[in-house]
């Protein structure tokens, strides 16, 4: 918004003599040129840039969509079939590890604590039961010893032993499987006070964000279906379709820049992360996933985005930065900046302009490497020399 502030400001400096001078610095007036007065320049609030040489690196521009990223987003479904009593979160909300999500009264959970009462039960009796068929066995093996007891005697003691030590371990064992299924119904982590002892607990995997919630309290839930959905966060993917000729840009660890409505003139970056093995057979386009760089949480998903996949560095070219690229009544300029004094000397440029980034634009002919072009303020320079050139003005 500055630079369309500025511009009334700028002319109206320079039409009361304060912004341009009619003898400009250096003999006599060029051609779409103007002078701008320190005042002018700081009015009009203009940055610069030089024109220099670098490696092109050739983009392709195509639509893209955020989405939340697979790989640290996890939907959250129902390990047991009930009714919903409790749902603590809404999306948005953020979630530590092991909180409490969602609470369902089930019969499964009724089930677990009474099979574990009947584990522990039979776990103990296979207990006594064996420890009194140990001490059978040392008595008959004492009494062997003695020859007050046959072979014959004995070795059925010892078989009853061994027999008992193999129940007391499958008694333990299903005590162990009772425990773990009820671990599993409550989940790891404190219960929280007042919660149904007859709740199986849906828990958070991770620290994260609430995404999505499909599930109210009073619905009926059923094995695997979706309750909620958690996602790390800051974890987005930018999701692009590469169109046939594209998909030499395709490399795991290319840089991505995309741009979205909501933040106009704000330019974010991503990186190739996966790559579809295939092409889809029908829009013949080439799915890429790129990891998005957003470390202050600004984005958000299903945003559309304009994107930009660059490519490897090529042939070093003269760029300028694409916003100095203006239409000058048909021509294509820029609009160079020459310091004079506390002022600044302005001058259309017309160049010939070859390939275009979002950020970057190549000059073909017209510039040279030493030249500063405005930047910032680009338009409302162009404009006051249109304006110098309606009135006739030098």
């Amino acid at each position: 918004m500055r630079r369309f502030v500025a511009l009334p400001a700028v002319v109206a400096l320079i039409a009361c003599g304060g912004g341009a001078s009619d003898v400009p610095a250096r003999g006599a007036a060029a051609a779409d040129t103007a002078l701008l007065s320190a005042q002018a320049v700081q009015i009009g609030g203009f940055t610069t840039a030089q024109a220099r040489y670098e490696p092109w690196r050739d983009t392709w521009r195509v639509p893209g969509r955020l989405t939340l990223d697979p790989l640290t987003t996890q939907p959250l479904g129902s390990i047991v079939e009930g009714r919903v009593m409790d749902v603590r979160v809404l999306p948005g909300d953020r979630v530590r590890e092991g909180d409490v999500l969602v609470a369902i009264h089930t019969h499964e959970m009724i089930d677990a604590r009474q099979a574990i009462v009947t584990a522990k039960a039979m776990a103990m009796n296979a207990d006594s039961a064996a420890h009194v068929a140990a001490l059978a066995a040392a008595r008959g093996e004492r009494l062997l010893a003695a020859k007050a007891m046959s072979e014959a005697e004995v070795e059925r003691l010892r078989a009853a032993s061994v027999a008992t030590v193999a129940q007391r371990d499958e008694a333990h064992a299903e005590l162990a499987r009772a425990t773990e299924f009820l671990a599993h119904l409550i989940g790891e982590g404190p219960v929280p006070d007042g919660t149904d002892e007859h709740a199986a607990l849906i828990r958070a995997p991770f620290d994260g964000v609430v995404a999505s919630r499909s599930i109210l309290p009073g619905q009926v839930a059923t094995v695997g279906q979706q309750l909620l959905v958690v996602s790390r966060p800051a974890s987005l993917a930018l999701v692009l379709q590469l169109p046939e000729e594209a998909i030499g840009f395709a490399r795991a660890g290319s840089p991505v820049r995309f741009s979205v409505a909501a933040f106009p003139g704000r330019m974010f970056d991503a990186r190739v992360a996966r790559v579809a093995p295939m092409l889809d057979s029908i829009s013949r386009t080439l799915e890429v996933i790129a990891s998005v760089s957003d470390p202050r949480a600004e984005l958000k998903p299903e945003l559309a985005a304009a994107a930009e996949v660059v490519g490897g560095d090529g042939a070093r070219a003269l760029t300028v930065p694409a916003g100095a690229i203006q239409d000058f009544d048909g021509d294509t300029v820029v609009v160079r900046a020459l310091q004079q004094g506390e002022g600044m000397l302005i001058e259309a440029v017309k160049v010939r302009v070859g390939r275009r980034s979002i950020e970057r634009a190549e000059i073909l002919a017209g510039l040279d490497s030493a030249a500063r072009v405005i930047v910032g303020g680009a338009s409302t320079a162009k404009a006051e020399l249109l304006r110098r050139r309606a009135a006739g003005e030098p």
